[in-house]
């Protein structure tokens, strides 16, 4: 290699090599100031959001998206069976793109509930077109609640959870409200302890700081509440992403939505 191929490749390295270490000095600041605000928000004192008033509750859809999931289908109906909320006000639909046993199992397990007359319904499409996203914008369309309620198949959401989370709605302008999750095998090994490590600095610091500081902040593709005008204001579910949650997140912020 001649001395000038050698200079050129250095020069080239070096660049390379300024550029990552700039990078990693405004992400640093970036995390440094959003434990600030972290920080900041344990000197308040937060009062509980008053709850609904039972003649005043809104009509809700819990949506559960399955993609073979045999083993946790069954559990995360349950949950969603079991919220405390009032049944004449709570819609149910399972999201099943599922191509293995899931179906039959769900089919199983929904019958009874269907019998006594909760409002259950098991959506199936011919084509899984759009994944996630796809199931998500088609089962919208079928969607009377006025609130959209996301959990994963691998979720286990408390009784109580509607009634914590609908009363942050009290803001017209909010469109989103994002719960933190917890773990029921955080100290199974040493893999999902650094995983609950990571989820929980996510959610505690890095969500936390974005909305003390008034920044973009995401919804996380489950746990969480929107508000159905918001969606739909928004664009609706976009497949044309990785990441359909992050997309509708931003654009629903860009539109004035608060989260």
């Amino acid at each position: 290699m001649t001395g000038g191929m050698t200079n050129i490749l250095m020069i080239i390295i070096l660049a390379l090599y300024t550029v990552s270490v700039l990078f990693l000095f405004f992400y640093s600041i970036s995390q440094a100031y959003l434990v600030i605000k972290y920080i900041s928000t344990r000197r308040k004192i937060y009062r509980d959001v008053p709850g609904l008033p039972d003649s005043n509750l809104p009509s809700i859809t819990i949506q559960l998206p399955l993609y073979n999931e045999i083993f946790v289908a069954e559990r995360i109906i349950d949950a969603a069976i079991n919220l405390d909320y009032p049944a004449h006000k709570k819609q149910i639909q399972i999201l099943d793109d599922s191509d293995d046993e899931t179906t039959s199992i769900t089919e199983r397990k929904i019958a009874p509930y269907k019998k006594s007359g909760i409002n259950i319904q098991h959506i199936r499409r011919r084509q899984r077109t759009g994944f996630k996203a796809g199931a998500l914008r088609h089962a919208l369309t079928l969607a009377t609640g006025e609130y959209i309620a996301i959990f994963d198949a691998d979720f286990i959401p408390p009784k109580d959870f509607l009634q914590k989370a609908l009363p942050h709605f009290s803001d017209k302008n909010t469109g989103m409200v994002q719960t933190r999750w917890e773990h029921i095998n955080r100290n199974q090994s040493l893999l999902t302890e650094l995983q609950a490590f990571g989820l929980d600095a996510h959610f505690r610091v890095e969500q936390t700081g974005r909305n003390e500081a008034n920044c973009f902040m995401n919804f996380n593709g489950t746990g969480g509440v929107w508000r159905k005008e918001c969606i739909m204001d928004a664009g609706n579910w976009d497949a044309d992403t990785l990441t359909e949650d992050l997309d509708l997140s931003y654009r629903a912020q860009l539109k004035g939505w608060k989260f």
